[in-house]
């Protein structure tokens, strides 16, 4: 398999033949979002694109949904990027789509909001968005990576689906007072937004390889979360904040952390800083970086079967690897750990030693003395 290319700007370069970005870049030919696309989020993907008309029906509610309505609101309400507005960006674009190969590149515009985000949805065509508190908040290295994101995002043609996501959201409010009705829109709403959040895991993998530095992947994502002050932040001790909020607690704390992630469509920052560094550190990141990489020719031979066989060999070992009380019982439970009642009072009161088998009491099958006469 060839290795990839370097990249020194959008279609080889931008206007008037300048070279971008300033260093050279490793350019991915033909490469299949499959190879940067977390496992259950790519196991979700092959099994919709197998499914014989599944976009066509979607595209077919596009009269029900509000994109032209957003397309309308974006151009008549927002700066299209270009070469003559916010031309660094539509560099940046250009050289996104350069990079991971990226058929035709989206429209992206730039609307006024302090808040810092960026989103691609769209049916038929996605569209980039990014907010001014963004633009403002990162420095070009940084925006790389995050327009990296977007672009990876529509490459694995995330955009249908979260704009799904945003009408069924939507809809759910509408059809609140309606009981079942909602319970039942909620239900989809809960699995799509889970199925999004490793999307979102997916995306900041593809910024990385655009981007090419994780540094900046690392600052962007602590801009995000603290603003901008990096001179008051560090990254090993904003990565620790990941580890103690995995770790720390017991099963109290467990319940609330899937509560508190439940309705969000992203991962919590510092998650995602340590999953994106450990994936930087991969095999799997190394073999992409030279070169070995599923291509888009073979995604229609894709497997739906080893790809949910994949995604559950991940589950599962996520489960026996993590430090979360909850998934550390679960795993003991799948493993036939003995006095699961014991371990599960233990960690709910965050008191070990009150299982009897814990240290300081004796063991279960022991006798105690016989009462002196």
């Amino acid at each position: 398999m060839s290795g990839p290319n370097d990249s020194s700007g959008a279609n080889g370069g931008g206007k008037d033949g300048r070279r971008l970005p300033g260093r050279n870049r490793r350019r991915f030919e033909g490469i299949s979002s499959r190879a940067y696309e977390h496992p259950a989020d790519r196991s979700a993907l092959v099994a919709l694109r197998k499914l014989s008309g599944f976009d066509t029906v979607f595209k077919a509610l596009s009269g029900l949904l509000p994109e032209r309505s957003l397309r309308l609101l974006f151009l008549s309400d927002s700066v299209r990027v270009s070469d003559q507005q916010f031309a660094h960006l539509n560099d940046m674009l250009r050289d996104a789509c350069y990079i991971l190969d990226l058929p035709k590149v989206p429209p992206m515009y730039v609307t006024q909001d302090p808040r810092p985000n960026a989103m691609c949805i769209g049916l038929d065509e996605p569209i980039i968005v990014v907010t001014t508190g963004l633009v403002e908040l990162l420095d070009e290295e940084e925006m790389r990576a995050v327009v990296g994101h977007e672009v990876g995002h529509a490459l694995s043609g995330h955009a249908v689906y979260r704009t799904i996501l945003l009408f069924l959201t939507n809809l759910a409010l509408r059809v609140a007072w309606i009981p079942l009705g909602n319970l039942a829109i909620m239900a989809i709403v809960t699995a799509l937004r889970e199925w999004f959040r490793k999307s979102e895991l997916s995306a900041d993998r593809a910024g990385l390889l655009v981007g090419q530095d994780l540094q900046a992947s690392m600052r962007g994502l602590m801009k995000i979360a603290g603003g901008n002050h990096l001179h008051e932040m560090n990254v090993d001790a904003f990565l620790k904040q990941a580890e103690e909020y995995e770790e720390s607690g017991d099963l109290r704390d467990s319940v609330l952390k899937i509560l508190n992630v439940l309705p969000r469509s992203h991962p919590f920052t510092t998650v995602r800083a340590a999953e994106l560094k450990k994936w930087a550190a991969s095999r799997d990141h190394q073999r992409i970086m030279d070169g070995h990489y599923p291509r888009r020719g073979e995604d229609k031979d894709t497997s739906v079967y080893d790809s949910f066989k994949e995604s559950a060999s991940h589950y599962a070992e996520t489960v026996k690897t993590s430090k979360d009380p909850l998934m550390k019982l679960l795993s003991d439970i799948g493993s036939g750990a003995g006095d699961i009642g014991g371990r599960l009072r233990d960690r709910f009161t965050g008191t070990p030693g009150s299982g009897p088998d814990s240290p300081g009491r004796p063991p279960k099958d022991s006798q105690d003395p016989p009462p002196e006469s």
